[in-house]
């Protein structure tokens, strides 16, 4: 059964910029795509274009929520 509830809410959304705060590839950065069925898991698409899956709870955004690189 698939969880439809994330353990921990994190505000991502299409286009953020994150990066993996946790795991083996930490501090890897990356494009927030999309949750995945599971919605403990995301996709993220890598500076190599490759689109790779990583839990929720491992990201981080790369830049506060609403802010912009100048």
């Amino acid at each position: 059964m698939l969880n439809t509830h994330p353990a921990e809410t994190a505000d991502f959304k299409k286009g953020d910029r994150v990066v993996l705060a946790e795991g083996t590839y930490q501090g890897t950065p990356g494009v927030f795509s999309r949750l995945r069925p599971d919605v403990n898991w995301a996709e993220i698409i890598e500076r190599s274009g490759a689109m790779r899956c990583h839990p929720v709870e491992w990201l981080q955004h790369a830049e506060p929520p609403g802010n912009s690189p100048s």
